[in-house]
């Protein structure tokens, strides 16, 4: 009896501390939208609308249900301004139909601006994997698709340095150039913008970037790409629907 006794309580200790298994996904993304100084409260609000239109797009969807070997993804919104400023607006959601991207949508809605100061796409980078990193996900493919309105970069890690500590795990980078040339705040950059992002930013296999020029265009790049990361897609460079063009990058 104190035998088993002594087995019974290893045994329990064994189930306590046994980690728990990881959700398989066809996908772990983070949304790494840009809240810096330089993009004002309507650049806010039409990028969370955008990505909340095209999350509960049917064409999205369908993406996750027939394309994927789990038909369901791991999303996070997260907004990043400043070396010391990344917020997680939306935690990490499975979604796999309509209801869920719906509940999504609502808190990154509700949510208020917290993100601040001035562009540090290196630590947002780093931020994003230690997302992907440290949740309770396992994806087929991992990637953080950053919006920004340049690929300046002032405090912390170099874009340079995260931009390969990033890839080295595995993860990778597309791009979301947002011009918004309509917008109260103008064009924010005076050089090619898509361009910078193709050559400093986006990596990994299969990488892309797209450009939306305003926010009537947004939630339509926003869904190809999208479409094109849970469908494991690269386009060809060509006219988007969001108005501006696609580069991918070949894989490395």
């Amino acid at each position: 009896m104190r035998v088993l006794s002594v087995i019974a309580c290893f045994c329990g200790v064994f189930f306590l501390t046994a980690p728990a298994r990881a959700e398989a996904v066809d996908l772990e993304l983070v949304l790494l939208a840009d809240a810096s100084g330089s993009i004002g409260n309507d650049e806010i609000r039409y990028q969370r609308q955008g990505y909340a239109d095209a999350l509960v797009d049917p064409d999205t969807l369908d993406a996750i249900s027939f394309t994927g070997h789990h038909q369901k993804i791991a999303v996070t919104y997260i907004e990043w301004g400043q070396w010391d400023s990344q917020v997680t607006v939306v935690p990490w959601t499975v979604i796999a139909n309509a209801a869920d991207a719906q509940a999504f949508n609502t808190a990154l809605l509700a949510a208020p601006r917290t993100a601040r100061g001035r562009n540090s796409i290196g630590n947002a980078l780093l931020a994003a994997a230690s997302a992907i990193t440290g949740n309770e996900h396992e994806g087929t493919r991992k990637v953080i698709d950053l919006s920004a309105d340049s690929v300046n970069s002032w405090g912390g890690r170099t874009l340079a340095e995260a931009r390969l500590q990033v890839l080295s795990q595995g993860i990778s980078i597309n791009g979301l150039a947002v011009l918004c040339r309509r917008c109260a705040s103008g064009r924010p950059v005076s050089y090619d913008l898509e361009k910078a992002f193709e050559d400093v930013v986006i990596g990994g296999t299969g990488s892309f970037v797209v450009s939306a020029d305003e926010p009537a265009n947004f939630a339509l790049a926003v869904k190809r790409k999208l479409i094109l990361e849970i469908a494991a897609l690269t386009p060809e460079t060509e006219v988007a629907d969001g108005g501006g063009e696609a580069f991918a990058r070949p894989s490395e």
